[in-house]
């Protein structure tokens, strides 16, 4: 990962995410999956933009099997944004960086 997104598993997920002071997005992904390592970049190159305002995390599905079904997550990519412990918007499939960034905005 890099300095501005972090791997969690599903033993921190409750700490990391639902307890978290400001708004996560969370990354469900898997290494084998195509348009997860498209979107890998986007995400890093975002992270620091939002420093301090969105906490970026990624799970992944293969090595965490517990947490996705509580979500809903059934194909992947799947971003979901918490805000406040509370699933506040999902999207599924691969984001340009433009579309990326307004589905951030417009839910934080």
């Amino acid at each position: 990962m890099s300095t501005h997104i972090h791997a969690i598993t599903d033993d921190v997920f409750e700490k990391e995410v639902i307890e978290s002071s400001i708004p996560v997005l969370v990354d469900f992904w898997a290494a084998w999956c195509g348009p997860c390592k498209a979107l890998a970049p986007i995400l890093e190159d975002l992270a620091p933009h939002y420093a301090g305002k969105v906490k970026f995390v990624k799970l992944d599905v293969d090595h965490n099997p517990s947490t996705p079904p509580k979500f809903g997550v059934r194909g992947i990519p799947t971003l979901i944004l918490f805000k406040d412990g509370q699933v506040k918007a999902t999207q599924v499939g691969l984001l340009n960086k433009a579309d990326l960034m307004a589905f951030i905005d417009s839910n934080i």
